[in-house]
């Protein structure tokens, strides 16, 4: 008969005995599946594991934050942890972006016998935060999609991202070289002069050259003055920037209605509500007046 953790997971027989002889042989084990298809698995133990068709490869310093559960459709909180040491798991496809929302399973194995295991968490990774030697991401339980909007949300601002089907724009990057380098998010550059202070803020900077070709991260600013024209990223590229790196920038949209008529002649395709009222509208209501006798205005 099985039996089940004080957590509700029911576990299989061997496992059950397992856990009940005193002496234990105990890993976790984590499969991470990127949205390209890619599989990857990793576990605490000093050498691999394999079940159900992944092998999962020892990575020394992975390890994950405590479990938090609570009754409900909260989401449980949950963080894994880990070096930048495996040839699967390196800084470059962290900063691509690779890992961003794939799946995770969390199992709970015995390394001696495999087939006695037991799935403790399922979920996607959030947000994911690196350094120069580790990482860490957030776990989100499969109750986070119910907190995410399905469909349309009205709202003022646009909702389609520049260029796509729907706002039928015709991008046109614009080409550039890096000319002095504060750090590797914020540089001065040339051959964007003729384009007015602002104009590629919210757009996206792809490098064409250098260390970091191939790679891209959203503009946090560009100011434009007489002399001098200055980018900075939101985010750090991996890799130095550096002096000649050449790079292509398509211009920005903040998603309301005065940039899209003004800036890019799109009027007609904004896929926002700008007329919509807002809540000062939808919350007033017509004020009670006074009569003058004094008495009811609904009469005696």
């Amino acid at each position: 008969m099985t039996k089940k953790f004080a957590n509700m997971k029911t576990l299989p027989p061997g496992l059950q005995f397992h856990l009940d002889s005193g002496t234990t042989t105990l890993c976790w084990c984590r499969k991470i599946a990127r949205r390209d298809g890619a599989v990857f698995g990793f576990t605490d133990h000093d050498a691999p594991v394999s079940f159900g068709g992944t092998t999962y490869a020892a990575v020394t310093g992975f390890t994950a934050s405590e479990v938090q559960s609570t009754l409900g459709l909260a989401v449980d909180n949950l963080t894994v942890m880990g070096a930048l040491s495996s040839e699967t798991l390196n800084e470059d496809d962290l900063t691509a972006g690779l890992y961003d929302n794939a799946a995770i399973e969390i199992w709970r194995v015995n390394w001696c016998s495999p087939d006695q295991r037991v799935l403790m968490r399922k979920g996607s990774l959030g947000e994911v935060k690196r350094g120069k030697t580790g990482f860490a991401a957030e776990v989100r339980g499969l109750a986070h999609a119910l907190g995410q909007p399905v469909g349309r949300v009205y709202g003022h601002a646009c909702d389609a991202d520049l260029g796509d089907g729907r706002c039928t724009v015709a991008l046109a990057p614009a080409a550039g070289t890096i000319s002095t380098v504060t750090d590797a998010r914020r540089f001065t550059v040339s051959g964007i002069a003729a384009y007015p202070d602002g104009w590629f803020t919210d757009g996206k900077l792809a490098f064409t050259g250098g260390a970091n070709s191939g790679r891209a991260m959203e503009v946090k600013r560009h100011a434009a003055s007489a002399n001098v024209v200055c980018i900075e990223l939101w985010q750090a590229m991996s890799e130095l920037v550096a002096a000649g790196d050449t790079f292509a920038v398509t211009p920005g949209c903040d998603k309301q209605f005065a940039t899209c008529k003004a800036k890019f002649a799109n009027a007609a395709n904004f896929r926002g509500f700008p007329y919509m009222p807002g809540n000062d509208a939808v919350l007033s209501y017509p004020a009670a007046s006074t009569p003058l006798d004094g008495g009811s205005r609904y009469g005696n």
